[in-house]
């Protein structure tokens, strides 16, 4: 027989009653007021028995008053004991008990006299049984004592025992609720996705002054007060410091910078103050971490411009930091992504000593974090997460979360409906991809959609096709042979060529077999009517940019956008500042020192062996690919400045011709590879009369044959003649001419 249980009574609350059936309490000699140890999964319960007001059986009731810390979590739903695990208990009265103390406030604490506490808590203890590492719970006494937690028993043999008046009862620590319950909190062990070296740097910030200050006080030193994390949003700053900060074992109070700010004149000083002083009263009882999310919004620049309540919260802040002391049991912890938004007050030495910079995940970061994420996912053997990891450069993880998310939904509606197994497959993957774009570019001005092209839908142009292949594809997959023999890869190509000679699409192909970002930009999407705003919108590309390489920048008709500073032009004319702002990107003066991705690698030489080749491969693209690949284009490169077509800048520079006849034959073949022919159609004819004809105009022959054919016979045309390619070769004129190709030569052999 199973006994089920049922909450207990209000009148029961606090008189640590067990209300059982008569029977059962006749079988196992139980007379009313006797203690008993009620054991139930999750800890153990001291009671008195008694019977049940209606004399029922197979119910049972009872009072948690004395019982372990698992006991006072549980609902008790759907729970049912069997009656051998209640067992009578030997409980003789008590000569000395020890106890600790658990308080609402630490104001109580404060202000209270030990003997005060002591007769406090000895009267609420007279007449309970209790056992050793039992929780006594008073809180339904409506006072500031809330628990007390039995440390020893002088009760010789007895596992329990009765407190009488005279008891001797001796009070160890008094601590307060919330430090006691942050005590209770199990360090769950949670994977950090390759954020290991980060964790531990920010551990040992955090582990230094926060348990052992006296060290640093013997050394005439003062504590560190506060750390700056930096990271891009997602990244995981606020987990990373609730993590460091649970395996430190001190407590944290979280303050989130707009829920600080008030409509009331004084507000905003006063709420601050307030979170101050509790994460101070927290620092008595134990080390504390004060963690300030999203402090730009609390603590902008102040200015002119500025209001003076915003002014008043950064004074305010600025104080209560200076006035933090020297005791080093108190560590300020702030969050931001908008690091050159807050007052350089604060980024001084004294206030926030070290600032933490987390950058975009790398490749390997990358990896360990979708080990993470689908390691309870139903993966297919075809799921390659190293691939995945290569074509997801600039996600952070939260967007690699996001895709996760997406590819188990995409598994779940390309199954039946009935199939209960949802495995996850590389498709899904490269469906949930179409639709997850990495955070950080979501508003880039350069970020481009376009259709996956590959180097087989560009016909001809095999010696192009290679110097672009050596120049961007290989550097990106195999960076092992390019450091093998000490070479270095290009940082610039430039393409330049008559219009219509494929050179956009090349680009586009190489982004596409490389996986890599791309992004693209030309003059429309830079130039702005007011000052300084085309040079901002250049480096904030460029920043973008490097926040998720390896990645192709893109410059479209460049000589749009650039210009030389040779001609006739003002020196200090628009294109002339962002040429100035593109030449220090290509040198690298342009990158701060927020923008360090990932963490700072220790050398592996030691450990080189014990790698496989796959995590070498990985090591060796991460440390080599972190750059941004610059690519332009143009169909005027005399009009380019001397100083960037410089070896270090674009100093690859391909020239993409006309087609051939063989190349044109195979740019037909392409076009026509979706259009049904007829048998006396031949595309190596239209090849040979279609001299100076670019690619962009082969492929408007083809558009024109076709839309002739439905013209001069119906709709329901099923095929294309040769004649109709011919005609249509008649009403079109060349885009190229004999002149435009000599100069592009005299410019390649000059």
């Amino acid at each position: 027989m199973h006994l089920k249980v049922l909450p207990s009574d209000l009148a029961d609350v606090g008189t640590q009653r067990c209300r059982l059936g008569p029977g059962l309490m006749s079988s196992l000699n139980l007379r009313i007021g006797s203690p008993v140890l009620i054991t139930v999964s999750g800890g153990d319960c001291l009671c008195t028995a008694w019977p049940r007001s209606d004399l029922a059986e197979g119910f049972l009731q009872f009072d948690t008053k004395c019982a372990t810390t698992g006991m006072k979590t549980n609902t008790f739903k759907d729970l049912s004991v069997s009656p051998g695990h209640i067992k009578a208990v030997h409980c003789p009265k008590l000569k000395s008990v020890r106890v600790n103390v658990v308080v609402q406030s630490m104001d109580f604490k404060k202000h209270s006299s030990a003997s005060f506490i002591h007769d406090l808590v000895k009267d609420m203890l007279r007449g309970v049984y209790v056992s050793e590492q039992h929780i006594v719970d008073v809180s339904h006494l409506k006072n500031q004592v809330e628990l007390i937690v039995v440390q020893h028993l002088d009760s010789g043999s007895s596992v329990a025992g009765l407190i009488t008046a005279k008891t001797s009862v001796d009070i160890g620590e008094i601590q307060t609720l919330h430090n006691y319950r942050s005590q209770l909190q199990k360090p769950s062990s949670i994977s950090l996705g390759g954020m290991e070296d980060i964790y531990a740097s920010l551990k040992e910030i955090l582990h230094l002054p926060l348990l052992y200050p006296g060290t640093l006080h013997k050394l005439g030193l003062s504590c560190p007060k506060g750390v700056l994390l930096i990271g891009p949003p997602g990244v995981g700053k606020t987990m990373l410091v609730r993590s460091v900060v649970r395996e430190v074992g001190a407590s944290l109070v979280t303050v989130n910078g707009p829920v600080i700010l008030g409509s009331r004149p004084g507000e905003s000083e006063e709420n601050l103050r307030k979170m101050f002083q509790q994460a101070r009263e927290a620092s008595q009882e134990g080390p504390c971490v004060l963690f300030i999310d999203e402090i730009d919004s609390l603590c902008p620049k102040r200015a002119g411009s500025t209001s003076a309540p915003q002014n008043r919260v950064v004074a305010q802040l600025l104080t209560l930091m200076d006035g933090i002391g020297s005791e080093g049991r108190f560590v300020i912890v702030g969050a931001t992504n908008q690091p050159d938004v807050l007052d350089p007050a604060l980024r001084r030495p004294g206030r926030f000593d070290r600032e933490v910079i987390i950058g975009v995940p790398t490749l390997r970061q990358r990896k360990s974090i979708l080990d993470l994420l689908s390691s309870k996912m139903s993966l297919c053997a075809s799921v390659d997460l190293v691939a995945l990891a290569e074509m997801t450069t600039g996600y952070v993880g939260a967007d690699l979360s996001a895709l996760c998310r997406e590819a188990a939904l995409q598994a779940i509606l390309h199954s039946s409906q009935d199939s209960q197994d949802h495995t996850v497959d590389m498709k899904h993957f490269l469906e949930a991809l179409k639709k997850v774009q990495p955070s950080c570019l979501r508003s880039s001005i350069g970020l481009t959609d376009f259709k996956p092209i590959t180097w087989d839908q560009i016909g001809g142009l095999e010696d192009v096709k290679q110097k672009l292949k050596q120049s961007i594809e290989w550097p990106m997959k195999f960076p092992e042979a390019f450091v093998r023999l000490g070479l270095p890869r290009p940082r610039g190509v430039l393409l330049y060529g008559p219009p219509g000679c494929a050179k956009t699409t090349l680009v586009k192909a190489a982004a596409c077999s490389s996986h890599c970002a791309f992004l693209s930009v030309n003059g429309a999407d830079l130039f702005s009517p007011f000052v300084g705003d085309s040079e901002k919108a250049l480096a904030q590309l460029f920043r973008q940019a490097r926040a998720c390489a390896p990645s192709i920048l893109f410059l479209d008709e460049i000589d749009s956008i650039l210009g030389s500073r040779s001609d006739s032009r003002a020196p200090h004319s628009v294109q002339a500042r962002v040429l100035s702002v593109l030449l220090n990107e290509l040198d690298g003066v342009g990158l701060k020192t927020l923008e360090r991705r990932g963490a700072e690698r220790a050398s592996r030489e030691s450990e080189g062996s014990h790698e496989s080749h796959q995590e070498q491969q990985m090591e060796y693209q991460e440390v080599c690919n972190k750059d941004v690949m610059i690519v332009a284009a143009t169909n005027r490169p005399d009009a380019l400045d001397s100083a960037l077509l410089r070896p270090g800048r674009l100093d690859k520079i391909i020239y993409v011709p006309p087609p051939d006849t063989e190349a044109r034959l195979a740019i037909l073949k392409i076009c026509t590879k979706q259009m049904p022919l007829e048998s006396d159609v031949s595309l190596e004819e239209l090849a040979q009369q279609t001299h100076l004809f670019s690619g962009a105009d082969l492929e408007n022959l083809c558009k024109e044959a076709a839309l002739l054919t439905l013209q001069e016979e119906s709709m329901d045309a099923s095929s294309i003649k040769h004649k109709y390619f011919l005609k249509s070769l008649q009403n079109m004129k060349p885009s190229l001419k004999v002149q435009q190709i000599e100069s592009y030569q005299h410019l390649l052999t000059s």
